[in-house]
C-alpha cells in the first residue's frame, strides 16, 4: 500500500512584479506530491525555478495561483501567522548556505528552532540538541563557535538544527554545494540516515546527478515546469 501523501501542490502558478510592465511568471502550473517517508530529487538548470518551488513548500512565499497541502492541511486560506506554525512544526530547512549564527555555538544554533516556538530555553531543549549533535557527529564540537567549524560541519549542524522540531517534511535546498566530495557525501548519507530510521520524507535540490541516482525519484524541472519524474532503478 502506497504512503500517504504528505505535500501536494495541485496547478501551482508563481509570478513576480504581478501588475508591472516586468511581470514574470516563475513557476508554470506545477503538480506535485511528495509522500511519507520518500526521498526525493528536483533536478533542472539554474533559473529553472527549484528554489522557488522549495519556497512556497516550505511556506516561505505565497502562490499566486493553485493549492498546496502540508501534512494534510489546505495552506491556501492560512494567515502569516498560521503558516509561520505550520512551518515550524512541519517543515525542516537545509540550505546550500548554512546560516548558522556565528557567534553561537553548535549546540545553540539548534536550540533556536526550539527556542522560537517554546519562547524561553529549557533543559529539554538543550538535551535534544545535544543528542542531535551526536547523532551528526558533532558531540565533540557542540560548544565550539560555529565559525570554528569546517565547512562540512558547519552543514551538520545545520542538518541538526533543521531537525530541531521533528518535522515529518525536510527540504534541501543544494546542501551540498559549497562542500568537496567526501563533505558532501557524508552530508547526504546524513539525509538519507534521517529519511529511512525516522520516516522523514526529503526533498533534495541538486545539481549533482550521482547523488540524485540515489533517491528514490528524480523530478525534472525546466523553465518552471515538471518534465518528467523517474523512480530509481531496483
Amino acid at each position: 500500500m502506497a504512503e500517504p501523501v504528505i505535500v501536494a501542490l495541485r496547478a501551482v502558478h508563481k509570478s513576480f512584479n504581478i501588475g508591472t510592465p516586468v511581470e514574470t511568471e516563475v513557476l508554470h502550473g506545477i503538480d506535485l506530491e511528495l509522500r511519507r517517508g520518500e526521498f526525493c530529487a528536483v533536478m533542472g538548470p539554474s533559473g529553472s525555478g527549484k528554489s522557488t518551488l522549495l519556497n512556497i513548500i516550505g511556506l516561505l512565499d505565497r502562490p499566486t495561483s493553485g493549492t498546496l497541502s502540508v501534512c494534510g492541511e489546505e495552506t491556501t486560506g492560512l494567515d502569516d501567522a498560521a503558516l509561520t506554525r505550520l512551518r515550524g512544526h512541519s517543515i525542516g530547512f537545509v540550505f546550500q548556505y548554512h546560516h548558522l549564527l556565528s557567534a553561537f555555538s553548535a549546540i545553540e544554533n539548534v536550540v533556536l528552532p526550539m527556542l522560537g516556538a517554546a519562547g524561553r530555553p529549557d533543559t529539554a531543549m538543550f538535551a535534544r540538541a545535544g543528542r542531535l549533535l551526536d547523532e551528526v557527529g558533532l558531540s565533540r564540537w557542540r560548544d565550539n563557535p560555529a565559525n570554528r567549524l569546517s565547512g562540512g560541519q558547519q552543514q551538520r549542524v545545520a542538518v541538526a538544527r533543521a531537525l530541531a522540531m521533528n518535522p515529518p517534511v525536510l527540504l534541501a535546498d543544494e546542501p551540498t554545494g559549497n562542500l568537496d566530495t567526501k563533505s558532501a557525501d557524508a552530508v547526504f548519507e546524513l539525509l538519507r540516515k534521517v529519511n529511512r530510521e525516522d520516516g522523514t520524507s526529503v526533498l533534495f535540490v541538486t545539481h549533482n546527478p550521482e547523488l540524485a541516482a540515489r533517491c528514490d525519484k528524480t523530478i525534472q524541472v525546466v523553465d518552471g515546469t515538471i518534465v518528467g519524474a523517474r523512480e530509481a532503478a531496483g
